[in-house]
């Protein structure tokens, strides 16, 4: 199975890799955004066979390890 897991901060976390992300689109011309939040991406082949269990597996890890669930929120995807 592979899982696809987005990490983002939650709102209201200052996110100043974001903001130099603006500054630099901004810079090079496109002055038209108005916010950016940066992220993380991970993707994951599971050995797993059964969603239900991948699902569990994957929430544990991105509690233990993955995020940081005070900061961020995360959202899972299982196929």
């Amino acid at each position: 199975m592979k899982a696809r897991i987005h990490v983002t901060l939650k709102n209201g976390v200052l996110d100043p890799q974001g903001k130099a992300i603006q500054h630099a689109l901004s810079a090079l011309g496109f002055g038209g955004v108005e916010d950016v939040r940066q992220g993380k991406y991970i993707e994951l082949d599971l050995a797993e066979t059964d969603p239900g269990k991948a699902q569990a597996a994957v929430e544990d890890m991105c509690k233990k390890l993955l995020s940081n669930t005070v900061i961020e929120n995360y959202t899972i995807e299982i196929e």
